[in-house]
């Protein structure tokens, strides 16, 4: 039996470690976040509770699926990622929907409490112990606007990760064409 050649290309790259993804991060606490929205401001028949809460998780376990996926399917990623933002886009229209019906009034993106919560996702190893005291103890209208911000803050970085996913396929390419160079340089190795 051959031993591996530790310089030798393997055709199916690391992958994983979606822990380390900010948008992963990001939709983690979103998901956190919705979850103690809807135990505090949602009746507990209203469907919009399992909506909401679903759409959070969409948001963060397909960012799970797609980062484990990664190594042997990059189209599957790349699908995948887009699902999770979709997903987010979903919850933010929820978010909106529900300032909207009850009259309450949404934050501008440039209001100070918008840059705020922006100021707060942006500090180092943030979570969701980081907003807790906002989401857990503030008005639905405070709770509401703040997950808002941090979706927008998520979704800005799926967008950001996707058109890495798409540059990296470009210049990379996918399965199929490591394992066809991989074949390739065996057989020339063995060859040589």
């Amino acid at each position: 039996m051959e031993k591996d050649d530790p310089k030798q290309q393997h055709f199916i790259p690391p992958h994983g470690g979606y822990g380390g993804l900010l948008a992963y991060q990001k939709a983690l606490i979103v998901f956190q976040g919705s979850v103690h929205f809807c135990k505090r401001f949602l009746d507990k028949r209203d469907r919009t509770i399992d909506q909401m809460i679903q759409a959070a998780r969409s948001g963060k376990q397909n960012i799970v699926e797609g980062s484990k996926i990664s190594g042997t399917s990059k189209e599957t990623e790349i699908k995948l990622i887009n699902v999770a933002r979709a997903s987010l886009e979903e919850l933010l229209e929820d978010y909106k929907d529900f300032l909207r019906v009850r009259g309450l009034k949404p934050w501008g993106k440039d209001s100070r409490e918008a840059l705020f919560v922006r100021r707060l996702g942006a500090k180092k190893d943030v979570s969701y112990a980081s907003y807790k005291t906002y989401v857990e103890t503030r008005s639905p209208e405070v709770v509401a606007n703040t997950l808002i911000c941090v979706i927008h803050q998520a979704n800005y970085l799926l967008d950001q990760l996707l058109r890495q996913l798409e540059k990296a396929f470009l210049e990379q390419g996918g399965l199929r064409e490591r394992m066809t160079a991989a074949r390739l340089a065996r057989r020339s190795k063995q060859r040589g």
